[in-house]
C-alpha cells in the first residue's frame, strides 16, 4: 500500500477525511519546523536530567522506561505525561494548528494531557543497552477495556523529532482494523508479546517535523530497526485526542494492568 503525503491546512479536505476513515491512519508532511522540534528536544533533555537525578520510576502511575548508553549511564526511553512536566511541550500541544485534527473525531475532542498516558515521548535506539527497540502488536482499546469501558474513538497524533525511515523500524499498522469489534480487538493477536510481521501491515515512515495520526483501535506495533547505534535513533511524541468523560490521573494513580503486561516483555 502506498502511503500518500498530505499537507495539513486550516481545515481537512474531503480526500484526507476519506483516507483516514477507510484506513485509520494518515501522514502530514512538515507540520512543525526544525527550530520548533529542536526546542522540544532541548526541553526533553532537561526533563530527562531532572528525572534521572531524582531516580524517578513512575509519573502518575505510568512507569518511565530506562535504558543505558554504551558508557553505562541511564537515559529515559519512554516519557509519559511530558507536557504536564515540561512547559515547552504544553505550549506546543496548545497551538491552534492542531484544531483541524479534531474533525477526525468530534469537535469536542481534547488532548488528554493528564489522561491515559498523557503526551508520550519515545526514544528508540538499537544498541546493546537499549530496552526499547521494538513493541509488539497491540490496540489502545485494551486500556479502556482494562477500566471496564467500551473502547471509543481515540486519536494518536505523532510528531517526529527525527527523520524516521524504514531502516529505523517504527510504526507498523494494519489498515482498517480500527473498525473491528471488541472480540477481534482482544483475541486477534497476543497483545505486546507478538511482534511478528503481518502480511497486511503498512510501514508509516516520517521526516523530522512530520505529523502522523492513527486511530488507537488499530492493530499497531513498533518494528525493530535494522540500523544500529546513533543511525537507528528515532524519537517521537504522541498526543492522545480523547472524547467523553474526563478520566484524570494523579501521582497517587496505581500502575494499570496494561503497563504491567508490557513490562513483562521488556
Amino acid at each position: 500500500m502506498h502511503v500518500p503525503d498530505f499537507t495539513l491546512g486550516e481545515t481537512l479536505t474531503d480526500e484526507q477525511l476519506a483516507f483516514f476513515d477507510e484506513h485509520g491512519f494518515i501522514r502530514f508532511r512538515q507540520f512543525a519546523s526544525v527550530d520548533e522540534i529542536d526546542r522540544l528536544i532541548e526541553a526533553l533533555d532537561a526533563l530527562e536530567t531532572r528525572f534521572v537525578a531524582e531516580e524517578r520510576e513512575k509519573v502518575m502511575g505510568t512507569p518511565l522506561k530506562y535504558g543505558r548508553r554504551p558508557d553505562g549511564t541511564p537515559f529515559i526511553q519512554r516519557f509519559a505525561f511530558t507536557s504536564h512536566y515540561a512547559p515547552a511541550f504544553h505550549e506546543f500541544v496548545a497551538l491552534p494548528r492542531f484544531e483541524p485534527i479534531k474533525r477526525l473525531i468530534v469537535d469536542d475532542a481534547r488532548i488528554g494531557e493528564i489522561e491515559a498516558d498523557g503526551v508520550v515521548v519515545n526514544h528508540w535506539i538499537n544498541h546493546e543497552g537499549s530496552r526499547y527497540r521494538k513493541l509488539g502488536w497491540h490496540t489502545d482499546g485494551l486500556r479502556d477495556l482494562a477500566h471496564l469501558r467500551i473502547p471509543g474513538p481515540m486519536l494518536n497524533v505523532g510528531i517526529y523529532l527525527d527523520d524516521s525511515g524504514v531502516e529505523k523500524g517504527g510504526l507498523r499498522v494494519i489498515p482498517g482494523t480500527h473498525k473491528q469489534g471488541v472480540l477481534p480487538m482482544l483475541f486477534s493477536k497476543f497483545h505486546f508479546f507478538d511482534n511478528r510481521p503481518d502480511p497486511r501491515e503498512v510501514a508509516v515512515t516520517a521526516r523530522k517535523g512530520d505529523l502522523t495520526i492513527h486511530d488507537g483501535r488499530l492493530w499497531h506495533r513498533t518494528a525493530q530497526a535494522t540500523a544500529e547505534g546513533d543511525a537507528s535513533r528515532r524519537r517521537n511524541m504522541y498526543l492522545p485526542f480523547i472524547t467523553g468523560p474526563l478520566h484524570p490521573k494523579s501521582e497517587a494513580t496505581t500502575t494499570p494492568i496494561y503497563h504491567r503486561l508490557q513490562g513483562l516483555v521488556g
